[in-house]
């Protein structure tokens, strides 16, 4: 592969898109180029509104075009937790919209006839008796308080029949979960955006913003001033914004694609098309491509930098799951950034009445990306009851000041400590 990633070598390309330049009066000024921001630029688009989007590379640039590909139910925290947080009724609001997520990327992928391997299957696996137990906890409240009774527990004898490895002990089996090519399905979103008339800007990263009435955004050629204003960079964001930075903590994870594989040895590791990722802290995430490869992704660091040679990181991960793919070669693989809050529920907000943001799916972005930009897009057009509940839910800065990563890297390293021991 010539390209960085397995998905850019994969994905048809989208035209090159030109760097703002002068200034530019819309509606609604979108930045980010990733799910997020190209769900809420086509919704806005839907309704009538005119958009600019702001990308500072090119159009899934970032962990939208990066992830593993995985479409999860629920959230990264457990709805018993977001319950705790949020109260029984925001909960059940919140479970429903994250049906709602997944179901909307089926619709997406039907209107705008996007071609992008979408398949449901998901197996969460877990690597100890503890990790099992919180499985099984988990299946009951899914159904009891949600009424999702899709899921099915694994009994460690079952577990060959999904994965191909000796590692696991059991696992929780949900068939409505899935996983697919996550870069195709936004080219399609994206074409289907330019189509709706959004003016996508690439190359033009976001220098500075100012609110008022008509806030204005900044880069180093251009400017936009507009009605509203969208926040959709995630971690990919950066500094730009304080108050925002304060309550993300980016994360580096990596993925990489193995080489075409004989069918029998794809099979013997996954004989099932089922996405899959274990319970630990800093996981282990990976699936089959229609192409016969595993992509196989690993890693958690709150430091920047790669975790020495990608390639041998990832593929030792993997042996050390499978050594029936000691042969194997890891073809490519790459890094990005995912966005995680102090409680791990997304955070959604204004930083005033005409200042949107959605950031921190923690690893749950591929389905909620989407729907954070149908619920802007919403609240963009005076329906704002659905953004609420999520802008309801009060969310910490990570404690520690200019110590902050030093305090998350051994609290990381705790958590991994914990899985373990089991």
């Amino acid at each position: 592969m010539s390209a960085e990633t397995y998905y850019q070598a994969t994905s048809r390309p989208l035209p090159k898109f030109a760097k703002l330049e002068g200034s530019v009066e819309v509606d609604v000024c979108v930045v980010g180029g990733g799910f997020t921001g190209v769900s809420a630029a086509l919704h806005l688009a839907e309704r009538g509104y005119s958009v600019a989007l702001l990308e500072a590379e090119q159009i899934g640039y970032g962990a939208s075009g990066r992830n593993g590909g995985q479409i999860v139910n629920g959230y990264a925290a457990d709805m018993s937790r977001i319950r705790h947080v949020a109260g029984l009724d925001a909960a059940l609001q919140l479970w429903n919209m994250g049906r709602e997520a997944l179901a909307d990327i089926e619709a997406r992928i039907a209107q705008h006839d996007i071609e992008c391997d979408f398949r449901r299957g998901y197996f969460f696996a877990a690597l100890n008796q503890r990790q099992l137990n919180d499985l099984a906890r988990m299946q009951r409240d899914w159904a009891d308080t949600y009424g999702y009774a899709e899921t099915r527990l694994i009994r460690k004898d079952l577990v060959s029949t999904l994965v191909g490895t000796d590692k696991y002990v059991g696992g929780l089996a949900d068939p409505g979960s899935g996983h697919m090519h996550p870069l195709k399905y936004l080219v399609g979103l994206a074409e289907a955006a330019q189509s709706a008339g959004v003016r996508f800007f690439e190359g033009s990263r976001v220098s500075r913003v100012e609110g008022g009435n008509r806030p204005r955004v900044m880069t180093e050629d251009g400017e936009v001033h507009a009605r509203f204003l969208a926040l959709c960079g995630n971690a990919y964001l950066g500094r730009l914004i304080p108050r925002l930075h304060k309550r993300l903590a980016p994360v580096i994870s990596c993925v990489g694609a193995t080489e075409r594989l004989p069918r029998d040895l794809l099979l013997s590791a996954l004989p099932q098309d089922v996405a899959v990722s274990d319970c630990n802290t800093a996981l282990n995430y990976y699936r089959r491509t229609p192409d016969d490869r595993i992509l196989f992704g690993a890693g958690a660091r709150y430091t920047p930098g790669n975790p020495g040679e990608l390639e041998t990181f990832l593929r030792d991960k993997m042996v050390a799951l499978f050594p029936q793919l000691h042969d194997a070669r890891m073809e490519t693989a790459w890094c990005g950034q995912i966005g995680v809050t102090v409680n791990r529920i997304p955070d959604f907000g204004r930083l005033q009445e005409n200042v949107f943001y959605a950031q921190g799916f923690a690893g749950h972005g591929v389905a909620l990306t989407g729907l954070a930009g149908k619920l802007m897009a919403e609240a963009i057009s005076g329906q704002p009851d659905r953004f609420n509940v999520f802008a309801g839910i009060r969310h910490r800065a990570f404690p520690g000041g200019p110590l902050r990563t030093g305090a998350l890297v051994l609290t990381m390293e705790w958590l991994k400590l914990r899985d373990r021991l089991g």
